[in-house]
């Protein structure tokens, strides 16, 4: 097929793009080329918001067909957790015709080397980003975050793990020379003089299966690590969130038809009702690379069962945050009630157990009880809160009705110190928003045991009461080491305690943010600087992203000849 893009033009159009990617994922300093601002669309051909909006309204109720091979129905079913049905179908895939069509176009892939591949990748993300606006609506409506939410974590922030995911493919497949003469000294008889060549392989079909609350966040790093690679990639959406990665595999195909390469590398496979197609294609021959983000009990089915793949998994822990003590009370009560607000706490990373010493802890603003800080805590969720009209553009709408049921049950689990309460949504009246609980447990007994070691997906959260700071880094210890964390936090003054609380994260592997008090959040993390997760502690086997997310995605094959 002819190409509307040389490698030439894609070079030079984004290799400065690549090259300071590079060069910040080493220093870890801050950067993205991704504005975070929606004004900052509209011009040189990027949609703007009204466009956006336009664009996502004429998607629904239509057919959406993406011209791949193996079509043998139509599926859908997406309704929007603030209540609309999107009414769009989309192509179910006969994987018997449609795995060997994806394999067709490897060997060009391949062919092409590390740069060019890193190219297009960068050019599929450069038309994603043009059209951020459409996806914010796509994200928004599929997943249940605020509007402004959807657009910063569905749309630049997304990109930018996509675009970190390509540079560590880049560096990991550059770290082998393309080629080299190897001479071997024989004393008086001549050399043995051979040339020797290396190529990056890769491993085969790639699946990746998508998530309900970040489709795009979670599911750009696997995608685009793979492809980058020279692997093909099936994506699975969840059935729920379609259409943030329908658009994301529309716009790869015609960046791959645009460069002069075979479409199928990236294709979309959505299930009818209950299929499950994800555990029937999760062990296919054909699949050697799976990604995978949700439930502890389906990633471990892959893990087991997926013997055939490379698989990454980021599936659940208990977040947890030792409270010791504080220089900046208010601060820590502010930054405590939005990270346990935002999203209404639907994020892998939002604190669940909070480990407060019985006795109290010291502060600013004086010595403050066990009650105290809980009811403080409270008090400020509530202040925060307080307008509707924020909490909605904060909290957003529960995902779906597990979630809700969840937040219901907590209530009966020990004594409620913040309950929950019913907003309405005036612009969308189907959707259930609800604030966060609170819910007072006492960390010595064993019944209070079972409920906060125990992940509680959605707004809720355990106030444990402990004997002491010490035994509440022992706890932490104990709760990474067995359930897993995505993150811990702490709040101490004591460099004994915070020396205690470093070495039990750097022990079982945790990502730790210490006295966080300002405008970052412990459920937080920035693309080339921070890693999510570890891959080191039960909540998940890989991080994102970082070498070992990459290396294992391709293998190195050398030719040898007599020089």
């Amino acid at each position: 097929m002819a190409a509307e893009l040389t490698a030439h033009q894609l070079i030079a159009k984004h290799r400065p793009t690549l090259d300071q990617a590079l060069e910040t994922i080493r220093t870890r300093a801050y950067w993205s080329p991704h504005p975070e601002h929606p004004k900052a669309y509209g011009e040189n051909g990027s949609l703007s918001l009204p466009e956006g909006k336009a664009a996502f309204d004429a998607l629904q109720g239509t057919r959406f067909d993406l011209d791949q091979p193996g079509t043998d129905d139509w599926v859908g079913g997406e309704v929007s957790p603030y209540g609309p049905e999107l009414g769009i179908t989309y192509p179910h895939p006969d994987v018997d015709t449609l795995l060997p069509a994806m394999r067709a176009g490897m060997r060009a892939w391949r062919d092409a080397g590390a740069e060019v591949r890193a190219m297009v990748c960068l050019e599929i993300l450069s038309r994603i980003s043009a059209r951020t606006h459409e996806f914010a609506h796509a994200v928004m409506h599929t997943s249940g975050q605020a509007f402004m939410m959807a657009f910063q974590a569905g749309g630049p922030h997304a990109q930018d793990r996509g675009l970190e995911a390509v540079a560590y493919a880049y560096v990991e497949q550059s770290r082998t020379p393309d080629a080299a003469e190897w001479t071997k000294p024989q004393g008086k008889r001549d050399p043995i003089a051979l040339n020797k060549r290396f190529t990056p392989v890769a491993r085969g079909i790639s699946l990746m299966i998508g998530c309900n609350t970040f489709p795009t966040w979670n599911g750009y790093p696997g995608l685009f690590a793979s492809l980058a690679t020279g692997n093909p990639v099936l994506v699975k959406p969840h059935p729920r969130a379609v259409l943030p990665l329908a658009l994301t595999v529309r716009i790869a195909r015609e960046v791959l038809v645009d460069a002069g390469f075979d479409p199928n590398l990236v294709c979309l496979a959505v299930e009818r009702p209950d299929e499950g197609i994800a555990k029937t294609l999760a062990v296919r021959p054909e699949i050697k690379l799976i990604d995978y983000t949700g439930s502890t009990s389906f990633g471990d089915w892959l893990e087991a069962n997926a013997r055939q793949a490379q698989v990454y998994t980021e599936k659940a822990g208990v977040n947890t945050v030792v409270v010791e003590s504080t220089d900046n009370y208010k601060g820590m009560l502010a930054n405590l009630a939005f990270s346990l607000s935002l999203y209404s706490g639907q994020m892998c990373t939002t604190p669940q157990n909070l480990l407060i010493p019985r006795d109290g802890i010291r502060t600013d603003a004086g010595a403050k009880s066990y009650d105290d800080v809980v009811a403080d805590l409270a008090a400020s969720v509530n202040g925060l809160l307080g307008d509707d009209a924020r909490a909605n553009g904060i909290l957003g709408a529960l995902v779906n009705p597990d979630v809700k049921s969840r937040l219901e049950a907590a209530a009966g689990l020990g004594e409620v110190a913040l309950p929950s309460r019913e907003i309405a949504n005036p612009e969308f009246p189907d959707a259930v928003v609800r604030t966060p609980v609170i819910v007072k447990l006492d960390g010595a007994k064993p019944d209070a045991e079972a409920a906060y070691l125990s992940e509680c997906f959605g707004p809720v959260s355990f106030a444990v009461a402990v004997d002491s700071a010490t035994d509440a880094v022992e706890l932490l210890r104990r709760t990474v080491r067995d359930k897993g964390a995505m993150t811990v936090g702490a709040y101490t003054t004591s460099e004994e305690i915070s020396a205690a609380v470093e070495e039990t994260c750097l022990e079982e592997c945790a990502q730790l943010s210490l006295n966080l008090t300002g405008g970052v959040y412990m459920n937080q993390t920035a693309a080339f600087s921070d890693f999510h997760g570890s891959g080191g502690n039960p909540a998940a086997n890989a991080a994102l992203c970082d070498g070992a997310f990459v290396a294992n995605r391709f293998r190195v094959v050398e030719i040898r000849k007599d020089a």
